[in-house]
């Protein structure tokens, strides 16, 4: 066989031709550096949540009463003392009588893999150690001065809980109640899709209109409004399993038009017809050809879906709607930042929501780059 020339030489086969979408797809995406870089953060932050009791340095309902509202505590290294930090004393404004924090001269020595209380990580493996913290011998013992040991990283609540360990505790509930939501989405929205976009006439008529009343709601009242129907004397789980479920059932309808319109544009092609003239039931052809076709762009509706589950959860919880205490999430944390005055005088209590603002920002960036390769062949 004669090799195919252009005048100047044999031609080369373009080697992106001989792989598969889902290859391209990665190989697109692996190109915009802001998305695999926000990728790289979710993942950390979901495997710090994972590690929760290894990586916080105390239990979330670890209370030092009186380090209430206590300033951050920078670290320092040198090569005598190593890591540290420095001792804090609390004393009393003899005017104000407000609680106010001094920084001793005296070292608080921390410590990787150091002894702590015994904890189980992943609910079921033992363990005293965690990532940094304290030596446990000289926690809670105080020292000259009656000041005791601490490790607030990124300082305490009103009650003396170092923030940074429950910012770990509770990223679990924030970010599995995203993950639980688009879930049922994606149940919801893909066969609600699929069957509008597939039977067409009629039926695709009638659900596109409900799915238009369901748009046409203001989102934030009607989660308030279906969030204060939840009994207050429900257990916390089963608060956290209404609360996603609410999320659930009210973001599926962006996913539900994103499969329609693919199904719709994909139903009439040459292979769908093939199945259908080969005798593959409806079942099959949706199954097997429609929905795998426009998989890439389910994955991207879905990723940018995920913010709006968790900023969801953050606003019910932190308007007293959602979860509540002893449940340790953002929004619950941030319940502290009610009081204006002491939000002001404690700007550290904010943090929760910082951590909202980068993971929100995070899966939009993620989202984003998916919904550009959403079509491998585009370019």
């Amino acid at each position: 066989m004669t090799a195919v020339t252009d005048g100047l030489g044999p031609i080369k086969p373009c080697p992106q031709t001989h792989l598969s979408p889902w290859a391209l797809t990665r190989r697109r995406f692996a190109r915009r550096r802001i998305a695999v870089a926000s990728l790289y953060v979710i993942a950390f932050l979901y495997l710090v949540s994972l590690m929760a009791e290894f990586v916080a340095p105390y239990p979330a309902g670890e209370r030092h009463l009186d380090y209430a509202y206590a300033p951050p505590q920078a670290l320092h290294w040198n090569l005598q003392d190593g890591l540290h930090v420095r001792l804090l004393r609390p004393h009393v404004d003899p005017i104000t009588f407000r609680r106010d924090f001094e920084e001793l001269d005296d070292v608080v020595p921390v410590h990787l893999l150091a002894r702590s209380t015994p904890a189980r990580l992943l609910g079921f493996i033992p363990t005293t150690r965690r990532l940094v913290g304290i030596d446990a011998s000289r926690a809670g013992v105080p020292a000259a001065g009656g000041a005791e040991p601490t490790l607030f990283l990124l300082g305490s609540d009103r009650y003396g809980r170092d923030i940074l360990s429950r910012i770990i505790f509770g990223s679990r509930i924030s970010l599995t109640v995203g993950l639980v939501g688009v879930l049922l989405s994606l149940v919801l929205g893909l066969g609600v899709g699929a069957i509008s976009g597939y039977a067409g006439g009629r039926i695709d008529d009638g659900i596109q209109r409900c799915v238009e009343i369901f748009q046409s709601l203001p989102q934030l009242p009607l989660w308030i409004a279906v969030a204060a129907a939840v009994p207050p004397n429900w257990s916390a789980v089963t608060s956290y399993f209404a609360i996603t479920v609410l999320l659930g059932l009210l973001n599926w309808t962006g996913l539900a038009r994103v499969v329609r319109g693919q199904v719709l544009a994909l139903r009439n092609e040459d292979y769908v017809v093939a199945a259908r003239l080969a005798g593959a039931s409806h079942a099959y052809v949706l199954a097997r050809h429609l929905l795998p076709a426009c998989s890439s762009h389910v994955i991207a509706t879905l990723t940018l879906s995920m913010p709006a589950m968790i900023l969801g959860e953050t606003a019910l919880s932190f308007l007293g709607l959602g979860l509540r205490a002893p449940v340790v999430s953002w929004g619950v944390m941030l319940q502290d930042c009610l009081d204006v005055k002491t939000a002001m005088h404690y700007p550290w209590l904010f943090m929760p929501g910082a951590l909202v603002v980068v993971t929100v920002l995070c899966f939009n960036f993620v989202g984003d780059g998916l919904r550009d390769v959403a079509d491998p062949y585009a370019d």
